[in-house]
Formats: structure tokens, sequence, C-alpha cells
């Protein structure tokens, strides 16, 4: 299967690992990105966590969806909740990574 790559337009972050893409249908425009896991908005530094994303966003994001859940034989293109997981970038910087890099989020599975 070959990945699907996409521009996230009017990106905003909903959370520490999740984008709101204005042009994305599914699950509301909402996109994982994929292999991290941050504070929910709930939990201590989940705000701070959308912040730092947030502040990542400052230029065009590029997304290439990758498989949901690597460890099963399938490709699956969405998370339980109907999200694409990708890993998406603005200026060639990844951002799962970054916000690793930078203690927001961690390794996802662990």
């Amino acid at each position: 299967m070959s990945a699907l790559v996409f521009l996230c337009i009017a990106a905003a972050a909903v959370d520490g690992d999740t984008l709101r893409c204005r042009n994305i249908q599914d699950a509301g425009g909402r996109v994982r990105i994929a292999r991290i896991d941050a504070p929910e908005m709930g939990e201590p530094n989940g705000p701070a966590s959308k912040a730092g994303l947030a502040a990542m966003l400052k230029g065009p994001v590029r997304c290439e969806q990758i498989d949901a859940f690597p460890w099963t034989k399938a490709f699956e293109t969405h998370d339980r909740y109907g999200r694409i997981v990708a890993r998406c970038s603005v200026n060639g910087r990844d951002l799962g990574r970054a916000m690793i890099n930078a203690g927001l989020a961690e390794v996802w599975p662990k």
C-alpha cells in the first residue's frame, strides 16, 4: 500500500498529540500524530503540551499516513477514534520527535 501524503490546512492543536485540519473530513478533521503519547487536557501538563504543539505549527504541515496499529497484520488507516494516524512535519521538522525532545510527549507504544 502506498502512503497517503497530505497537507494539513489551517492546522490547530487539539492537544499535545492531535491536530485539527480544516481540509480533512474524517473524525472532525482530527489527525493523530503517530507514535507519541501526550497528556490529555485534563491531566497535569496537558495544557503545556498543547501549547508546545501549537507553537510548532508555524508553516505548512505535511503529513504522511502510517499504520495506526503496526503490530497487527492489516494496515489500519485510522485509530479507534476514527482519526487518521500520520507522521507530520513543519519545514522538515518531525512534530512527534520534536514533542518528545521537548519533554511534552512520550514514545508510544511504550
